[in-house]
């Protein structure tokens, strides 16, 4: 069997006004918080061989949590970062700029769009990391 094991760490910017965040390997959530107001070690077990779709999921992002000078620039935000992503223990952090995609509407004031992932998340809204397995044949064929 080509399992494999995924970790990460989930952080928020701002524990005062914590986000919530859910992750999701293809239909399984397999993390689900409504206050990120602490630092989580996330490790799943992912057991079959083919092709996945691992998703962090943004929620319960208000106004209130991002505070705007009267100039309109942001002056604080509530984020959420993940960080130390790896597979298999492998440091896979590199890829989420080019194969990661983020998905959002800028908390509902913006059209859609979709953009690379920088490891950080302001919006209500979804990063999709399309992946296969078994992983180091994808990692080879993504690096």
């Amino acid at each position: 069997m080509d399992s494999v094991n995924f970790t990460c760490v989930i952080n928020s910017r701002d524990f005062d006004l914590p986000l919530g965040l859910e992750i999701w390997v293809d239909e399984i959530k397999f993390f689900d918080q409504d206050h990120i107001d602490q630092i989580h070690n996330v490790e799943y077990e992912i057991a079959h061989a083919g092709d996945h779709d691992l998703r962090f999921v943004l929620k319960n992002k208000l106004l209130a949590h991002t505070q705007v000078d009267a100039d309109g620039n942001i002056v604080s935000d509530a984020t959420v970062t993940v960080s130390d992503i790896r597979f298999d223990g492998i440091d896979c952090n590199y890829l989420t700029t080019t194969v990661a995609q983020y998905q959002h509407d800028f908390n509902g004031t913006s059209e859609p769009t979709t953009e690379r992932f920088h490891g950080e998340m302001g919006c209500n809204g979804t990063v999709s990391l399309k992946f296969s397995t078994p992983i180091h044949i994808w990692l080879l064929e993504n690096m």
